[in-house]
């Protein structure tokens, strides 16, 4: 159980360090969140779920949209990576924290930010294009590589 704990904590820690490290990059309606290259750690392992969940939360406390994010940022974080888990196969893998965020991240910010213009498609469609960067431009080669170790992943 403590060996599980750590694990959580650590996805957790690392999600919260990469999101506040790239800050500028990780809070906007044109998100490029390099700690979202960790979405994919899910399909190796459940335990991957809760920590990017508890990860997503804590980032979102520094975000200028304050307890709305971390409400619906964190929904969002956790339903992206259930359905990860989920995936059938590491092409798909990426594919839950696009649609998720851009659907929910995009109408959150499209209804509460105040700029001049982004509507909820515009703001849905600029948070598809950074996760979807991310996600698959670096997500991906990041699965790849960790499926060469997939068996050091635990299971639940």
């Amino acid at each position: 159980m403590a060996r599980k704990l750590t694990i959580i904590a650590l996805i957790a820690a690392l999600y919260v360090v990469l999101t506040l490290l790239f800050a500028p990059l990780s809070f906007n309606y044109l998100q490029f969140r390099i700690s979202e290259v960790l979405t994919v750690l899910p399909f190796f392992t459940p335990l991957a779920v809760p920590g990017l969940f508890i990860g997503a939360v804590i980032s979102n406390w520094y975000s200028s949209f304050g307890i709305i994010d971390v409400i619906f940022g964190g929904l969002a974080s956790f339903l992206a990576a259930w359905l990860t888990s989920k995936m059938p196969n590491r092409w798909l893998a990426p594919l839950p924290p696009v649609i998720v965020n851009a659907v929910i991240i995009g109408a959150m910010l499209g209804g509460i930010a105040d700029i001049p213009g982004l509507s909820i498609p515009m703001a849905m469609l600029w948070v598809g294009l950074g996760q979807l960067g991310v996600c698959y431009g670096l997500g991906l080669p990041f699965l790849l590589i960790l499926e060469r170790y997939r068996h050091l992943f635990p299971k639940l």
